[in-house]
């Protein structure tokens, strides 16, 4: 599992917009006052009991590529807010794949070794793409499920601690991996997990002493 390329936007719009619902006028400041922090952590703490206190979460969004597994995908898929922008295709590039750098490191060689065969005889067959469409499928219907894609995902701060929630001990390693990069390198990420597990996040209050840290490009 491997993420790259990402990008968060709107943290600190989304902190005061937390904060609409009980007012009468909407403040247009680039600035955060502690009220506005503390509330953010508060509805992520109350989320744990009605989800609909984390709306504003929705709000900040995260780009990013993401390479992992083909059994990580089909998982992956479930989540309605986590969202494909573009991504690698099999059914375009299978026959020009180099299979084995593709795959984990838990595929079988036994298997990287069929799918590689089956890909050799396709690009040996003289006839054209039309007439090999059964030795085509017979390499998309071969190929294993550690076979690595990249995507680029587009999701938001909501689905993100949703999944966090539900796969940070997941029994597939690149779902450990994925929630603990994303705690670690999203900002305030950690914090509002600490939030939702009722914990101590007075921290946060610190966190936005730099501003800078609110959208990250990195």
């Amino acid at each position: 599992m491997k993420i790259e390329n990402l990008k968060v936007y709107d943290t600190l719009e989304c902190f005061k917009a937390a904060g609409y619902p009980m007012r009468t006028e909407i403040e247009n400041s680039d600035h955060l006052e502690e009220k506005d922090v503390e509330r953010a952590f508060k509805l992520v703490k109350a989320s744990n009991g009605n989800g609909a206190h984390g709306q504003f979460l929705t709000g900040i969004r995260v780009n990013f590529d993401l390479t992992c597994s083909n059994k990580m995908w089909v998982e992956a898929e479930r989540y309605r807010f986590l969202e494909f922008v573009s991504s690698q295709s099999t059914m375009h590039r299978i026959t020009k794949f180099d299979i084995k750098s593709q795959c984990n490191e838990y595929v079988d060689p036994r298997v990287i070794a069929i799918a590689q065969e089956k890909i050799d005889a396709y690009n040996a067959d003289p006839r054209s793409n039309k007439e090999k469409v059964d030795m085509k499928l017979a390499i998309l219907y071969n190929i294993p499920s550690g076979f690595e894609l990249t995507a680029r995902m587009t999701t938001n701060y909501r689905c993100l601690l949703n999944i966090y929630i539900q796969r940070h001990n997941h029994e597939l390693p690149e779902w450990r991996e994925f929630c603990e990069y994303i705690k670690n390198n999203l900002p305030f990420f950690n914090l509002f997990i600490k939030a939702y597990n009722q914990e101590e996040f007075n921290e946060a209050l610190n966190a936005v002493a730099d501003e800078e840290a609110m959208d990250s490009t990195d």
